[in-house]
């Protein structure tokens, strides 16, 4: 958080926005889980509360956008105060995204809900999402920190989910060769497992907006990825 201004208005200001990105965060969280249980469960109650609410995220999101375009029109900003301002706008866009691919796996309960699929797949959706929802805690937590250095370890991290959801792509692929059956109640987990690797991807992009906050410059070198899910039973030149 900027340092304090002698127009005290102005910090209540940031404040609002800081307190409605953890609002936001805590709420994303428990979709995402929420949504994941549902799934494991087949709790048709658990993913309809899911779907409910995203509305709540959506219209968090227009608060902290109405509240940045008037603060920004009224104060004029700039330098870190602008940066505050402007990294809240796409933290909230980020954690909105995230809402939604967890109302999108909570959709997805009735279509897997007869499936009898092996255990050791919903285990393995599981543990995808146990990486996914650590790395959007702890962008979260250093969001109220600030750390440079936590937020570049959250963004070289990314490559972890990234191949926990390979692995999980062959699995459920191979499932589907076995037995035609598994073909529909597989794609569906293929496209839930492709929307918790991208809440990953997600956590990461705010990494990289706290860093520009905190700094002023963006992230030096690529983003690692170890996404080689599109390589999967390709043919060798």
């Amino acid at each position: 958080m900027s340092s304090t201004h002698i127009y005290t208005p102005f910090d209540e200001e940031l404040k609002y926005l800081a307190r409605r990105i953890s609002e936001m965060g805590g709420i994303a969280e428990q979709m995402v889980a929420d949504s994941v249980r549902a799934l494991v469960n087949s709790d048709f109650a658990l993913a309809q509360k899911v779907i409910s609410e995203d509305a709540i995220l959506d219209d968090a999101e227009k608060q902290i956008n109405e509240k940045a375009i008037v603060t920004i029109a009224r104060r004029q900003p700039v330098a870190s105060d602008l940066r505050e301002i402007m990294g809240a706008i796409r933290i909230a866009a980020d954690l909105e995204r995230v809402g939604d691919l967890g109302k999108n796996n909570a959709k997805r309960v009735i279509a897997v809900a007869n499936a009898t699929l092996p255990r050791q797949l919903s285990r393995g959706l599981e543990h995808l999402a146990e990486l996914a929802l650590m790395q959007l805690k702890e962008v979260l937590d250093v969001y109220a920190s600030r750390s440079v250095e936590k937020a570049n370890s959250i963004r070289e991290r990314d490559s972890e989910i990234d191949a926990i959801y390979t692995s999980l792509f062959r699995e459920l692929l191979t499932y589907m060769m076995e037995d035609p059956r598994n073909i529909t109640p597989c794609t569906h987990l293929l496209f839930c497992a492709k929307n918790i690797e991208r809440i990953g991807d997600h956590a990461t992009n705010i990494a990289e907006t706290i860093f520009y906050m905190a700094t002023g410059a963006q992230p030096e070198g690529e983003r690692p990825k170890d996404d080689s899910a599109n390589t999967v039973g390709a043919l060798a030149d």
